[in-house]
């Protein structure tokens, strides 16, 4: 088992493949989600986010590579592909990844990004709230996550922002497979129905349960996003809480 983990670590840090996109989902209604972020590179979608304030960002530290630098975040958008009116596109002032991130321990795959301008709150742009404390989140809770990318592994991406429903498992199936790769505290395990799935290009994205904001896409198997082999992982961002609260106040 674990020598089937590193041969899927292995992928990640070859291809990108802690990238994820949304498969097997439906369309959102247009700016229904106006928190949604889409971070990119020469206006090529890369991760998910989503707005905290409105010169903060918070999305996935694995998004930092030798690109961030000309990074822009893309705000009011639904079709990436337009330039449409509502967007404001924003380049970042600077990356916050957790101190304790490394490419070879998803446990702190969390960052924040400090906006060079503010954003412009309005119907279309609007910050999201964190949750409150950090609870323990049951299984077979019904949560969603929305995202531009493929519908379909190895598939195109998808210019509209999708969403998929799922549910969660517990935290043993993850802990199963992906062993010291899965920390139970801080987070989040689902698996996939062989249908609907997170894949390449929507990490950072923000989990729904009941409502609430619960956690934020990390990382699932690259070779095969719809697997039932291998469960889908998200950072638990109540256990992020005073980490991000700091970091926000200290700058």
């Amino acid at each position: 088992m674990l020598l089937s983990v590193c041969i899927l670590l292995s992928v990640f840090s070859l291809s990108g493949g802690l990238e994820s996109r949304i498969v097997g989902g439906r369309e959102v209604k247009p700016h229904s989600r106006p928190y949604m972020v889409s971070l990119q590179y020469k206006r090529q979608h890369k991760c998910g986010g989503m707005l905290i304030k409105d010169d903060y960002v918070l999305t996935s530290a694995h998004c930092l590579d030798k690109t961030t630098n000309y990074l822009e975040v893309v705000l009011g958008a639904h079709n990436i592909s337009q330039n449409e009116k509502s967007q404001q596109i924003i380049q970042v002032e600077k990356y916050i990844p957790h101190r304790n991130y490394t490419r070879n321990d998803f446990t702190y795959d969390i960052m924040l990004l400090k906006l060079k301008t503010k954003a412009v709150l309005n119907e279309f742009v609007d910050v999201i709230e964190l949750p409150e404390n950090n609870e323990d989140i049951p299984a077979r809770v019904e949560c969603s996550i929305a995202g531009w990318g493929m519908e379909k592994p190895g598939g195109e991406a998808s210019t509209v922002l999708l969403e998929v429903s799922l549910k969660l498992q517990f935290s043993f199936e993850c802990k199963n497979r992906w062993r010291n790769y899965f920390n139970s505290e801080k987070m989040i395990c689902s698996i996939s129905n062989g249908k609907r799935a997170f894949c390449q290009g929507d990490s950072g994205s923000p989990l729904f349960c009941d409502s609430k904001l619960q956690g934020m896409a990390a990382y699932t198997d690259p070779a095969n996003c719809t697997s039932k082999k291998y469960p889908e992982v998200y950072m638990k961002i109540s256990a992020f809480l005073p980490w991000i609260l700091k970091n926000i106040k200290r700058l």
